[in-house]
């Protein structure tokens, strides 16, 4: 307690010395979707001791009518100022917050307590679980097309400079914005298709991983729209170029030490860690609807272009599901894993919550890591896949949710709420997809 009111006292030191005009306290619902409050500093002592109370009726997935009342508690390590002012030069700052109810409990609407309550699963298990994604997106000149596809910002590929784009500045104005709030940046650069972008994050803790992500996504429309220009998280908005994915890498420490790396096996790969990918193989199917939740996501997933098609694993392999980078293979510190699957527009929340209890069933139950895929997955067909023993991902929403729907570990992992909510939500999603009569259908059908 003294460790939370010593943040207290430094935010709300803050807020004096730095002449803060309000604070925006955020949280998400359980789709992923950032919801946000705006307190004014006078009144964050309060919000402090009691939390913010709002109509978690109002939220999707959040309550029910008769259980409105929930409160939103700032959590004061979460605490960073925005790197652009207002049109008035007023700065203005932004904390998470934990959602409860009015007895004081944990909400089990609330994505980041999912996640939360995952982590200390696998502390349980001696581990604290380290993620760091690649996060791609697209730059385009607007989103109000009207159902056309958008129209990208550039021309450039994989590595480009794309110095001659409508957005020269970009990547130079979102890292120092991600850096201004205490987002560590290890990469950027031009992806493989028009527009597209990638930024790689540092390695955090699942949690303060899944509260940049979402940071990230807020921060890199704001800092698009300040050059001209548009950010998408869609997963594929364009049918002859690649999607975006957000390519996870994770990895489990006991304590100091790595609990992924065996300095004797040949690929550096400890027994926990074997055990860990081959839980998230195991699970694949039934994780797929988390980690690729809109329809859209199978469009990206069924392309191929380095999108996984099937669970398989592979050392330095960009068509499995599971990679394991080679670059630093004998760096103990940075022995990892990196799941393939997740797309950008997932909730960051959940999908890291289904890929640790994955892994910890997999550690738990000792499963036996199959043999790596050294072919091309995505060129193999479904005959070929199946021959070699690889479990088919999901290639549509609907049969992503009846593999959810059967998952006791999907449903333990997110909890009963979460997952009653996501299914229902999703299912609504899909009937209306399917009941959408198509340009292409008309262009094939509409002369019978």
């Amino acid at each position: 307690m003294g460790d939370m009111n010593r943040q207290q006292e430094y935010v709300l030191r803050t807020l004096e010395e730095r002449d803060i005009r309000f604070v925006r306290l955020w949280f998400t619902d359980i789709q992923g979707y950032l919801k946000s409050v705006a307190v004014v500093p006078a009144e964050l002592e309060g919000a402090f001791q009691e939390g913010i109370g709002f109509d978690g009726s109002a939220i999707e997935g959040f309550s029910r009518i008769a259980e409105s009342d929930t409160i939103a508690q700032p959590d004061p390590s979460t605490f960073q100022i925005f790197p652009f002012k207002s049109d008035d030069g007023a700065l203005s700052a932004r904390m998470f917050c934990d959602i409860a109810m009015p007895d004081g409990t944990p909400s089990w609407a609330d994505p980041r307590q999912v996640l939360r309550r995952q982590m200390k699963a696998a502390a349980d298990q001696g581990f604290s679980c380290y993620v760091h994604p690649e996060i791609e997106f697209f730059l385009v000149k607007e989103l109000e097309t009207e159902g056309y596809p958008p129209v990208p910002t550039d021309n450039g590929g994989y590595f480009d400079q794309a110095v001659t784009d409508d957005a020269p500045a970009f990547r130079a104005h979102a890292i120092s914005a991600l850096e201004h709030m205490g987002i560590s940046v290890e990469f950027s650069h031009h992806e493989n298709a028009p527009g597209q972008q990638e930024i790689d994050l540092r390695y955090a803790d699942a949690l303060t991983m899944a509260d940049n992500v979402m940071t990230f996504r807020y921060l890199i429309k704001q800092v698009a729209r300040r050059n001209g220009v548009a950010a998408t998280f869609m997963p594929k908005p364009f049918h002859e170029h690649a999607g975006s994915a957000m390519h996870t890498h994770m990895s489990l420490f006991e304590g100091e030490n790595n609990a992924f790396h065996d300095p004797d096996d040949e690929l550096r790969l400890s027994g926990t860690a074997k055990s860990f990918i081959a839980g998230i193989l195991e699970h694949a199917p039934e994780i797929t609807a988390v980690t690729n939740q809109w329809v859209n996501s199978y469009k990206r997933i069924t392309s191929g272009d380095e999108a996984p098609r099937a669970a398989a694993w592979g050392a330095s392999n960009r068509s499995a599901m599971v990679r394991l980078p080679m670059y630093t293979q004998n760096k103990a510190a940075s022995r990892r894993v990196e799941v393939r699957s997740p797309d950008s527009a997932c909730n960051p929340y959940l999908a890291y919550s289904v890929l640790l209890a994955a892994g910890l069933k997999g550690i738990e139950e000792g499963y036996e890591l199959p043999n790596p895929a050294e072919e091309d997955v995505s060129r193999m067909t479904r005959r070929e896949r199946i021959a070699a023993g690889y479990k088919d991902l999901p290639s549509d929403l609907n049969s992503a949710l009846r593999e959810m729907e059967r998952s006791e570990l999907v449903a333990d992992a997110l909890g009963e709420h979460v997952f009653e909510f996501f299914l229902r939500n999703k299912w609504r999603e899909w009937y209306e997809y399917q009941s959408q009569i198509t340009p292409w259908e008309l262009r094939n059908n509409l002369s019978f």
